[in-house]
């Protein structure tokens, strides 16, 4: 057992694609963790999606064992944690399980949303940040101006800031040397009754839910009764073990320490992110702070092309539950698609996740249907019911009250695309309440903006109205009231449930007119005209029609009298009719996403 004042616990923070994982690489490699010859890129990152994206998903925990340059022998516990604004939550019970964090800035791009917000994140936590300016191997590397913002940021000396290049190893040990020096030990009671944090956990088809827990007091052994503070489950633990990185079974964890504790439930809801463990038999008084079920934010349907794989997609989505506590999903049908789920995300990014989860992993081919974020509606009779599918609304006579998710998004940019942000943010209902400059160069710009309008592209288009500077980061602030309405999409006269959408009542026209207009592109044309249109209650606010394909029966009429033709097209005329009647349109997945498209007008 290594004595608590030789181990360190911390964490790296950096913004999306700023060599976050090619820099844990080298720290498992240097402190001789991984072998040379079983080193492969993004070692950490195990899933195929997270390689091919770039980004970490789950959160990751090795311990590396290094010897300083004073000679002692260190342990030291990193623990990866995800760099998206959608897994918030996930990085802040990370960064609470350390005592410092590598705040990783890359050379060319700067201090960017995802860093600060991170940043934040770990200075709530008490946390001591090492600030490290990685890529300096890049052609495009300012490592001194980067130096410069990062001074006036931390109030640190620029020269002593270490720069690194992840790539090809440069400044990695002095990395290792900073966390030594500057990180403080862990300050756990082993004597008190135990407290463990749990920070992320996985579904293992032998052990049950493996969960990542820190040991803040006590010490966790094989065998022992346990219990979670969150829901008073009793569990006993099957094996307990440390991650270099591959899991490896010890004796127990002691106060300080980092590893694993495999518990043989068979959900993760039942071991939540956050949650504390203790003793069942002395369970300590207080779990630890900071703990909070996950929320989905957002919400779509998802129905199978083929009807016959609805059971399919049942158990795909079972299996995906196992590992990710934030899933939720639900049945349900409609009339123009069939069996589906309507299943609720922590963000767009982990709707993208699990769509392309779903399709690769289990092969299915899916329809999903438009985002729509969870309303509060009070109705007059007094209840007040939440509504995350516009066509569960009720009926506009039964509302008296329809209230909707405000976010506080920070948007980072050049100076130049201050006015081209503020006109994106004001077309989509924001508020902004705060202009910051960070440097000459650089602005932070504070908005309020309703979560329905921020899940419609507005990312896509702050990155093209910026040439790709602009970074944003958002966080929830509240429930507000608005006049909301329900946008309803008619095709060939019937409505489809699946287009439907909730939209503010001065945005129902043009929104309706967009919709009706973007359909009429992507929705094939068929035998007979298809009148496409949008309505508010029963009222139609704008109409487009799809022209019929049209076969020339008067090919085969070569001069001849006027009334053998007129013959042969009221023929058709009577054909068309009668098709028209029975006609049925098939919609493309282009149609769902329509929607999504709305705002590039």
């Amino acid at each position: 057992m290594t004595q608590e004042k030789f181990i360190r616990n911390f964490s790296i923070v950096a913004h999306v694609d700023h060599g976050k994982s090619t820099l844990t690489d080298r720290l498992l490699e240097v402190t001789g963790t991984v072998l040379k010859r079983d080193m492969v890129e993004q070692v950490m990152d195990q899933m195929d999606l997270e390689r091919e994206k770039g980004i970490t998903i789950k959160a990751k925990a090795v311990r590396m064992l290094y010897t300083a340059r004073d000679g002692q022998d260190y342990e030291l516990n990193l623990i990866d944690t995800p760099g998206h604004v959608d897994f918030t939550y996930e990085v802040s019970r990370a960064l609470s399980s350390c005592e410092g964090a590598v705040l990783v800035v890359d050379a060319s791009q700067g201090v960017e949303a995802q860093t600060l917000a991170n940043l934040y994140l770990a200075l709530e936590n008490n946390l001591v940040v090492i600030p490290v300016i990685n890529k300096i191997d890049l052609p495009a590397a300012r490592p001194d101006e980067i130096a410069q913002d990062l001074e006036n940021l931390l109030s640190v000396p620029a020269g002593d800031i270490i720069r690194a290049s992840a790539k090809d190893g440069t400044g990695v040990t002095d990395i290792l040397e900073a966390v030594v020096q500057q990180v403080p030990p862990p300050r756990g009671d082993p004597d008190a009754p135990t407290r463990a944090l749990v920070f992320d956990s996985h579904y293992d088809s032998y052990k049950g839910v493996v969960a990542y827990v820190r040991v803040v007091d006590g010490s966790l052994r094989q065998s022992d009764k346990l219990r979670m503070m969150s829901n008073s489950r009793e569990v006993e633990a099957l094996e307990v073990g440390i991650f270099r990185p591959k899991p490896i079974q010890t004796d127990g964890l002691q106060a300080g320490e980092v590893g694993y504790l495999a518990t043989g439930l068979k959900s993760v809801r039942e071991v939540q992110v956050g949650d504390t463990i203790t003793s069942a038999a002395r369970p300590a008084e207080h779990p630890l702070s900071g703990f909070r079920p996950a929320k989905p934010m957002v919400f779509a349907g998802f129905y199978p092309v083929a009807t016959n794989d609805y059971p399919l997609l049942r158990d795909a989505l079972d299996k995906l539950k196992l590992n990710d506590a934030a899933l939720t999903y639900e049945p349900e049908t409609s009339a123009a698609l069939g069996f589906g789920f309507r299943i609720g995300f922590l963000g767009l990014l982990h709707m993208e996740i699990i769509q392309e989860r779903l399709e690769r992993e289990y092969d299915l081919d899916l329809i999903a249907t438009a985002p729509s974020v969870e309303y509060h509606v009070l109705k007059t009779d007094g209840e007040i019911i939440q509504v995350d599918n516009p066509s569960d609304l009720p009926e506009p006579d039964r509302i008296e009250e329809i209230e909707e998710p405000w976010m506080k998004v920070s948007v980072f940019t050049p100076a130049q695309y201050i006015g081209t942000v503020m006109d994106l943010a004001r077309n989509r209902r924001g508020e902004q309440s705060k202009l910051e400059y960070l440097d000459p160069e650089r602005v932070r710009m504070d908005f309020l903006l309703p979560l329905s309008e921020l899940i419609i592209d507005f990312y896509d288009q702050l990155k093209s109205r910026t040439r790709g500077y602009a970074s944003m980061d958002y966080a929830f602030d509240s429930y507000r009231a608005a006049p909301l309405q329900k946008l309803s999409l008619l095709l060939n006269e019937e409505p489809v449930d699946a287009l439907a959408m909730i939209v503010h009542k001065d945005y129902a026209y043009s929104r309706g007119q967009a919709l009706a207009k973007k359909l009429k592109e992507v929705i094939p044309s068929q035998m007979f005209p298809v009148p496409i249109q949008a309505a508010v209650g029963g009222r139609i606010v704008a109409r487009e029609t799809i022209r019929a394909l049209r076969k020339d029966v008067l090919a085969k009429c070569y001069g001849g009298d006027i009334t053998r033709k007129k013959k042969l097209l009221e023929a058709q005329k009577k054909g068309k009719k009668r098709m028209k009647m029975l006609g049925t349109v098939e919609l493309p997945q282009e149609a769902f996403m329509a929607v999504l498209k709305l705002g590039e007008e």
